[in-house]
């Protein structure tokens, strides 16, 4: 098949699935036409934040006065990919012949391999424009073998607002979903530099669609977890939902006549402006609960591990029937449960986002929010209600006469994309 990449347009990714000229099928290709700027190779001795004048230039083009001056050049990563120790041997010998792959969004970057060797020392530096704040650096060893697809070693995940800039880390590879611990670890020393306005602005647009993900397979051990995930919100909801009913039941006299009291109050009392007001409550609350050491992030996380530990064999789901009509009939529960499987993951990852958020779990978006909230504080005292809707309203209704090509989206749910569910502060 071929491209012509004259007419494709630039500055975006261009998914293009063709068919093959002599052959049945088709090839897909994801084809993106952009100057490469951000997106450098090079030894220790001559890595960019490694000279005092580039680093002033590079952190002055972030700085708080840029901050309305290309509003889509976030901010600029630089990653040391130094070594690794103790692999797996992938090869007969013993050996490996080990090489690294880092992907920051769509963007990717590769070291040479260096073969025979499970201690090998790559000694590159690599460097990103970063389009997203949020997003999470993924480094994966692989080994290469010839022809054949890579053999996989070992992978890590690191999102960008854990980076502690010019301190080398090491990493414990884990497996391919980064559920449990692989053979070996990678040293890496990574550095980040970001303009804050820029990136809360792009915190309530769309996130990037990833074009390379993986196709979703059917896996009990997941549906199990989403289940455990879903049914633990249930209950929270439910004990709320007993305890109001309690209260109107008068269980508890005591009970009842401070919930009554507090309802009165409220009601009597309450303005639209003490709403943000009362969620940036709840956050200096859970702040201070952090802060004293109360509340651990971590235990969430543990329990998440815990939950994934579980039915850690997944080779049943794949037997094959010797019956056709069996085989179909599979196929299509197998997708129906899938389907299940992701929406049970979407309820709870949603709700689990909205729990991260006011529990500080990344300080970034906390007070991003305690901002917003604040300021919502200050318009909803100041405006009159319906102004604001009427703003709301005539905006929804002339942005695609304003741009024709705007995305439709909630900022809201944009923002909550970017908090991490408890299976993804694992």
């Amino acid at each position: 098949c071929q491209v012509d990449v004259t007419a494709l347009p630039m500055k975006q990714t261009n998914c293009l699935e063709l068919p093959l000229e002599k052959y049945p099928g088709s090839l897909l290709m994801l084809i993106v036409i952009a100057p490469c700027t951000g997106v450098s190779i090079s030894d220790l001795c001559v890595c960019p934040l490694g000279d005092p004048s580039e680093r002033q230039q590079i952190s002055q083009r972030y700085c708080i006065k840029n901050s309305f001056r290309d509003i889509k050049d976030i901010g600029f990563l630089q990653v040391k990919v130094l070594k690794a120790v103790d692999l797996l041997a992938a090869d007969f010998a013993g050996k490996s012949d080990p090489f690294c792959v880092l992907e920051l969004g769509n963007d990717s970057l590769q070291t040479h391999t260096v073969y025979k060797n499970l201690n090998p020392e790559w000694n590159k530096v690599f460097t990103f424009p970063i389009k997203d704040i949020h997003d999470v650096l993924e480094v994966t060893v692989f080994d290469e073998d010839g022809d054949k697809p890579p053999d996989f070693l070992g992978k890590v995940a690191i999102p960008l607002l854990s980076i502690r800039n010019g301190k080398q880390s090491c990493y414990t590879l884990k497996n391919k979903d980064l559920e449990r611990a692989s053979k070996g670890v990678i040293y890496l020393e990574l550095d980040v530099l970001f303009n804050p306005v820029k990136a809360s602005i792009r915190t309530f647009k769309p996130r990037e669609k990833r074009f390379t993900e993986e196709n979703r397979k059917f896996s009990k051990k997941i549906l199990s977890r989403n289940v455990d995930r879903v049914k633990k919100i249930t209950m929270a909801i439910w004990n709320t939902i007993q305890f109001l009913r309690s209260c109107f039941l008068w269980e508890s006299t005591v009970k009842s006549v401070i919930a009554f009291v507090v309802f009165v109050v409220t009601v009597w009392s309450v303005e639209l402006y003490m709403v943000p007001l009362a969620l940036l409550v709840l956050f200096a609350y859970n702040f201070s609960l952090v802060r004293t050491g109360k509340v651990n992030n971590t235990q969430d996380a543990q329990a998440s591990k815990e939950l994934m530990g579980l039915d850690e064999d997944e080779d049943e789901d794949d037997k094959e029937s010797e019956k056709k009509g069996l085989i179909d009939r599979i196929h299509m529960v197998q997708e129906i449960i899938i389907a299940v499987q992701t929406i049970l993951e979407e309820i709870a990852s949603f709700g689990e986002r909205i729990k991260n958020t006011f529990n500080w779990t990344v300080p970034f978006l906390s007070v991003l929010a305690c901002l917003v909230l604040a300021a919502a504080t200050v318009i909803l005292y100041f405006i009159p209600l319906r102004y604001i809707v009427l703003i709301w309203g005539i905006n929804k209704f002339t942005k695609k006469l304003r741009n024709p090509y705007a995305i439709d989206n909630n900022e809201l749910l944009d923002f909550l994309s970017r908090v991490p569910s408890d299976v993804q502060k694992v």
